[in-house]
């Protein structure tokens, strides 16, 4: 069983209209290229507060809301998933969460993610947070969801494996280089699949990548207008090592018992002074 899926780096804007239209054009390449699931970036229908957005009065809500409409319906229309980064409006006076929102091969919302560990600047003026972890399945592969500060919490990346994830969608608007090394180490560390998907506004630190369970780069993106798309696969004989015998394996060591039952009573072990 394999699953083909894609992620993008558009060029992002303030207006939720130009960033629709960009979304179903990517949604229609990568249908072109038998993809069931696409990955956008963080905050790209609404546009993204401290880059884009000032005020959350300037944004459109209805219109936001009807693009996601639009976005749905091509969805049901190509059979395909969408995880669309957006901001997420609560009821006044409440901040919007910064938000994923997983659209089905249905075309409706069956699920969003809400970024649990925001910045210092965001959570004090612009977001609200969220507070629970997001997986959902497709085809048999599971999928969890993460925003972009986020990275820097090993323990929310961890907290993916144990939920049995097989690939993690981690949409982001980075700032420096060294986001693309750690996102390449948790796929690495945690083995399995993950999908970085930034703006274009971010090409000059990295592109948007999908990443193998070890931690191997499977596919970059070349332009704003194309996505880069790959096939999980976990019977590929190049994944066995991550998937098959290391995760397994780093998973009982968590445990501990494969230790405990192994600890020996010597003084020599007890004596950490001794030569």
């Amino acid at each position: 069983m394999t699953l083909r899926i894609a992620t993008t780096q558009p060029v992002a804007t303030a207006g939720p209209r130009a960033n629709g239209r960009q979304a179903r054009e990517l949604m229609r390449a990568a249908a072109g290229e038998r993809v069931r699931l696409i990955h956008f970036p963080e905050g790209f229908l609404s546009g993204y507060a401290k880059e884009q957005i000032v005020d959350w009065d300037d944004v459109d809500w209805p219109v936001v809301r009807e693009e996601i409409g639009e976005i749905g319906a091509l969805a049901a229309e190509l059979r395909m998933w969408v995880v669309l980064g957006s901001a997420h409006p609560l009821t006044p006076p409440h901040r919007p969460h910064n938000s994923l929102y997983v659209i089905s091969d249905e075309g409706r919302v069956v699920a969003r993610y809400d970024k649990r560990f925001c910045s210092n600047t965001e959570i004090t003026q612009f977001y609200s947070p969220g507070f629970e972890p997001t997986v959902f399945d497709v085809d048999g592969y599971r999928f969890g969801c993460a925003i972009c500060v986020e990275i820097n919490f090993p323990d929310l990346f961890s907290e993916y494996e144990r939920l049995g994830v097989d690939c993690l969608l981690l949409s982001a608007w980075p700032v420096d280089s060294i986001f693309q090394v750690k996102a390449q180490a948790h796929a690495a560390i945690n083995n399995y699949w993950l999908s970085m998907s930034v703006p274009w506004a971010s090409a000059g630190l990295m592109n948007s990548a999908i990443f193998g369970p070890d931690g191997s780069r499977l596919g970059s993106v070349a332009s704003a207008d194309g996505p880069a798309v790959v096939t999980l696969d976990r019977d590929a004989p190049e994944v066995e090592m991550a998937m098959k015998r290391a995760r397994p394996w780093r998973a009982d060591a968590n445990q501990g018992e494969i230790y405990r039952s192994r600890r020996v009573d010597d003084p020599r072990s007890a004596d950490r002074t001794c030569v």
